[in-house]
């Protein structure tokens, strides 16, 4: 879907980890052919190596860093740093005459099960970094492995590079780019690392929200990157965005200044444009289309098992008069008597394929709730919504009949077309009749016609004409456009005519709960008004969530 800047990366290559100099003390064991090596490592100063120092790119290693030793064309064992400066281990038949090769994959477990004597490549990736850099450092000792000699010295080289990301993120989860180089491969016999991606090339950042969050990451050596496709950057399954191009990365990179990246991101299904819904400032996204339920997947027992919710491909789609209007499961849908979610909220009828008199949908059992109130399951939004993120009770939620007021009247919108405050306008999208929402921030798009009648109640939908390919740069400004999909009363009626939506407001009254209408033209303001609609009625649902 769209996208909006709610999370920013700052990418900045900062001296991608230079030389840690290692030096290595092993002792040999006479017990066959094992060896006993202790690795004496200099300048630890005890720190972790999250604490890694991003001024130098020096790599401190802890107790319980793991080094591997290739000596001979194979694995032959490995090395474990005790907390006190060392590394210390049993290496197996290694070859005189030649260096032995250490390898720091990062304390990341190999993929393959390693035999010494027998393993000649390893692989691991490095995905998960939410926890602790996977430093990738190598080097083959200076001295050739002679059984009479015992001290061997070496520099670990690293073969990667030191990556800050500055993060921007309503979301707390770790935050995942995508189509990077996430996998080291080490060949034993050439004693070479090569790097690729493994599946989507996924490097998970950690958690926490926030504004310019330092997050530190390992990123390999890997060509420059091309801009990603949506999805190439993610938090959980509610934020997603587009990857920026990415320069070629060296091992060992250093660019001091810094590049700054920017990813565009809005919750899953949702559209780019803001929409503030209060005098305190609260911002929502609108979902990409009006909801649906898709009831011709279910099986037709009493809760219709395998029927799910979706939003609507486009904003301009409506089933309209498709015998939705009958109490038949498996009929697909799009308007709703009010609070007929699917969940047992304590009104006799609470499923969306009921139709009856307003007094069968009092919320929770009593018409002076709201569909937020009790445990929020009267609300529409409570449901996983398939291209919504799929997840239950995710933050999606119906606005309030104040919430509607407030974006059609009150807020301090965007000027269009020398209109100062331009929150909405009467037009037709691809023949289908509706009303434009225009966002709290929004420009015009060169070539474009620029809408009329704005703020208007006495306009008509002929007024503003667009086709699919004008509206959809409208839409990537941020437009919302509501369709006129008219509604059920016995039957469904007013489909293209006009538009009924409901908010999540009871009126307090037996009848009546309260939401959005608007007609093609009238002399008078109920043309597009916030009032009471019986609670029977079925009526549009569109669905919005909060910013932060």
């Amino acid at each position: 879907m769209k996208r909006i800047g709610t999370i920013i990366i700052s990418l900045v290559l900062v001296l991608g980890l230079t030389q840690c100099k290692k030096t290595e003390q092993p002792t040999a064991d006479n017990t066959e052919n094992t060896i006993a090596i202790t690795l004496s490592v200099g300048g630890n100063n005890g720190n972790a190596k999250v604490d890694v120092d991003p001024s130098t790119g020096t790599v401190d290693f802890e107790g319980g860093d793991i080094i591997y030793v290739g000596s001979g064309g194979k694995y032959v064992g490995m090395l474990t740093h005790n907390g006190n400066h060392h590394f210390q281990g049993n290496i197996s038949d290694p070859v005189e005459g030649e260096p032995l090769q250490f390898y720091f994959l990062g304390n990341v477990t190999p993929e393959e099960t390693l035999g010494a004597g027998t393993t000649e490549e390893c692989s691991v990736v490095i995905s998960d970094q939410t926890q602790r850099l996977p430093v990738i450092s190598c080097a083959p000792s200076n001295e050739d492995f002679s059984l009479t000699n015992t001290t061997y010295t070496a520099h670990l080289l690293n073969k990667c590079s030191l990556v800050k990301f500055s993060v921007s993120t309503p979301s707390a989860a770790p935050i995942c780019v995508t189509g990077m180089y996430n996998k080291v491969t080490v060949d034993f016999v050439n004693n070479t690392v090569a790097y690729s991606q493994d599946g989507d090339g996924i490097l998970m950042l950690p958690g926490g929200a926030g504004q310019d969050v330092e997050k530190w990451a390992i990123v390999l050596p890997q060509p420059a990157l091309e801009e990603g496709e949506e999805g190439s950057v993610y938090s959980s399954a509610n934020y997603t965005g587009i990857r920026p191009a990415m320069p070629e990365v060296l091992v060992n990179a250093y660019w001091q200044a810094g590049i700054a990246l920017e990813v565009s991101t809005t919750p899953v299904g949702t559209l780019k444009g803001l929409f503030t819904i209060n005098n305190t400032g609260t911002q929502v996204f609108f979902s990409q289309g009006n909801l649906q339920y898709i009831g011709s997947a279910g099986n037709g027992d009493d809760n219709n098992t395998g029927a799910y919710w979706k939003f609507a491909e486009h904003q301009w789609d409506y089933l309209g008069n498709n015998g939705q209007n009958s109490t038949t499961k498996t009929i697909d849908r799009d308007l709703f008597s009010w609070g007929t979610s699917g969940y047992d909220h304590g009104a006799y009828y609470y499923q969306p394929w009921t139709h009856g008199s307003y007094n069968n949908y009092y919320a929770y059992g009593s018409y002076t709730y709201n569909l937020h109130d009790q445990t929020g399951q009267a609300d529409w939004g409570y449901n996983a919504i398939l291209n919504g993120g799929n997840q239950e009770n995710s933050g999606w939620k119906t606005l309030a009949s104040g919430q509607w007021s407030y974006i059609f009247y009150s807020r301090a919108a965007s000027t269009v077309n020398g209109t100062a405050n331009a929150r909405y306008a009467k037009a037709q999208v691809s023949g289908r009749y509706g009303i434009l929402l225009f966002p709290d921030a929004y420009t015009h798009p060169d070539g474009v016609t620029q809408p009329g009648g704005i703020n208007s109640t006495a306009a008509t939908w002929n007024l503003n004409n667009y086709t699919i390919e004008d509206f959809a740069l409208m839409e990537a400004s941020g437009v919302v456009f509501l369709p006129a999909a008219g509604n059920i009363d016995g039957n469904v009626q007013g489909v293209g005519t006009y538009g009924y939506y409901w908010s999540s407001s009871t009126a307090n009254s037996a009848a009546n709960a309260t939401g959005l209408h608007f007609y093609s033209s009238s002399t008078s303001n109920t043309s597009v008004s916030v009032s009471t609609i019986s609670r029977g009625l079925g009526s549009s649902v569109r669905l919005v969530r909060n910013a932060q």
